[in-house]
């Protein structure tokens, strides 16, 4: 390890970083590797799963009826006649499973508190989770958007918009809207190389890298949160996006890795920018704003201004399933954008969108997305598979149906207590700040070295010890591997912890292995100290 430069892998994303650590964790068998590296939840939704498994058996059943008399397992597609009644049936004679009556109790949210039609729901529903069809509309099923709309809208805050101003985009988790979104911004002549956008950092790593790839080559304008104001933006930060030359602002909110959520000052503040900056695109990356308090979007402030991306990943534990959504307003600045380029270039879009409609100029951007999600030309098999849409649908409605937020409440108390846990036995105090979320946190080693053995020590640490090299010690001599702060553009040297994928011993653990890592290096700062004098 003494002779090991370090410096090789300074490029190298904190994601694949992450395998150099874990294979110098992972190379003793005297203990146990804990990988805190990956945002993984060990949490997850169990009643959504199982009424999508037995909502399964039902649609299965329904669908030999069309074939019954034949043995080979042959089946056909769903029959709405008598369906709610069949199902009610099914509902009465399996009272004893918590999935069915999850399903008995949806079909009369959806019709008394939704309002929505239970018949058409229950055989989208059926169909979808049998596969049968492909999704129709591609963009997203008619009802599980209008269900989806709801639980968007409800969880990112937003109050003065109807479900009738947004439009949703059923995506392969948020990996796949922000693929999607780069492309379809550069295909419709939105952004163009050289574009300057700006960054809200620290920031999840491929909003950094994606731009610099050759597709895009975008100059990147880095909007730093500072540590000192609990990972707020300095208004002084923000005011650079007034600037007009920047086509756009991403970020990730609540952030990753600090994970504070945006506070009411500093969204004031860009509502006011969008003001004076009526031309300016946001993203934001919401997956973490479900385990904020009281958590209110950019999208909620600046609807028309803003892409949302939303992500059922990490909520309900469903990183598998691959399940997210595209929010825009139907009045949004994208459209507007396509309505005013040149002559030239609208006619070059025209002809790349000819084949899906006469009229290609009226299609929408978030239209436009989902053809080039599939190149165009495959269109008419693009769309989210509709079994994964019925599961996104049940974890919806199981959050909107939880009158007391039980379930909140539950995994927001799991990340906290271990977050808590990690603090002290790490001996440091545990941060504390109303905006956190708790789902990541970042332990600052140059400020933890401080606090342990005061100023001198830290000093000598920073100037002795290379941040990379402390998280490859830490894996070899701890077992534990963390990600490094500065793969996300955090200023200060730091190490990202997951507070979602290990349980509350096991971080404990962890802060007592960095604790007995920073005493050795104290104990070798006094030895260096005792031959100097």
């Amino acid at each position: 390890m003494g002779n090991t430069d370090y410096s090789k892998y300074s490029k190298l994303s904190p994601f694949e970083l992450k395998d150099e650590l874990i294979t110098l964790a992972t190379s003793r068998t005297d203990r146990m590797m804990l990988n805190a590296g990956r945002g993984n939840p060990n949490f997850l939704a169990t009643i959504p799963r199982r009424a999508f498994f037995q909502l399964g058996l039902f649609a299965a059943t329904e669908s030999e009826f069309s074939f019954s008399y034949m043995p080979e397992g042959l089946g056909g597609f769903p029959r709405s006649q008598g369906l709610q009644s069949r199902f009610e049936q099914f509902i009465l004679g399996n009272r004893d499973k918590p999935g069915v009556v999850f399903l008995g109790k949806v079909i009369s949210y959806i019709r008394d508190q939704l309002g929505l039609d239970p018949d058409a729901f229950l055989l989208e529903m059926v169909e979808g989770i049998l596969g049968c069809n492909y999704p129709v509309p591609d963009r997203m099923l008619i009802i599980s958007e209008k269900i989806i709309k709801e639980y968007v809208l409800r969880e990112m805050g937003v109050q003065n918009m109807s479900k009738e101003g947004l439009d949703l985009f059923a995506v392969e988790g948020g990996t796949a809207a922000m693929a999607y979104i780069f492309n379809s911004l550069k295909e419709n002549k939105i952004i163009s190389n050289g574009d300057r956008i700006a960054l809200g950092t620290p920031i999840f790593t491929p909003y950094i890298e994606i731009p610099k790839l050759n597709d895009y080559q975008l100059e990147e304008v880095m909007i730093q949160a500072d540590a000192n104001l609990d990972w707020q933006y300095p208004e002084s930060e923000l005011r650079k996006l007034e600037d007009p030359s920047i086509k756009a602002f991403f970020l990730v909110n609540p952030s990753n890795p600090p994970s504070v959520k945006i506070n009411d000052e500093s969204l004031a503040i860009i509502a006011d920018i969008i003001k004076k900056r009526p031309d300016l695109i946001i993203l934001t990356d919401d997956v973490y704003g479900t385990f904020a308090d009281n958590f209110t979007s950019l999208f909620a402030m600046c609807p028309d201004n803003t892409i949302l991306v939303y992500s059922f990943s990490k909520y309900f534990g469903a990183t598998g399933w691959r399940l997210g959504v595209i929010a825009l307003s139907k009045n949004n600045i994208l459209d507007q954008k396509i309505a005013a380029l040149s002559n030239k270039d609208k006619k070059e879009l025209e002809e790349r969108y000819s084949s899906l409609t006469t009229d290609p100029s009226s299609i929408k951007f978030i239209d436009r997305m989902v053809a080039d999600s599939q190149n165009v030309a495959l269109n008419h098999t693009a769309g989210l598979s509709t079994p994964q849409q019925v599961q996104m649908v049940l974890f919806a409605l199981f959050n909107m149906m939880d009158s007391r937020q039980s379930y909140k409440k539950a995994v927001k108390s799991v990340i906290r207590e271990r977050d808590a846990a990690l603090y002290r036995q790490l001996g440091v105090d545990i941060p504390q700040d109303p905006n956190t979320v708790n789902y990541y946190t970042l332990v600052n080693l140059e400020n933890t070295a401080r606090t342990l053995y005061g100023d001198e020590f830290a000093d000598w640490i920073m100037k002795n010890k290379n941040p990379t090299e402390l998280l490859f010690r830490i894996a070899d001599e701890t077992g534990v591997v963390l990600l490094p702060g500065s793969g996300f553009e955090v200023q200060h040297p730091s190490a990202r912890a997951s507070l979602a994928n290990l349980n509350e011993y096991q971080y404990a653990a962890i802060g007592m292995s960095l604790r007995n890592l920073a005493a050795e290096a104290y104990e070798e700062y006094k030895k260096v100290s005792k031959k100097k004098k």
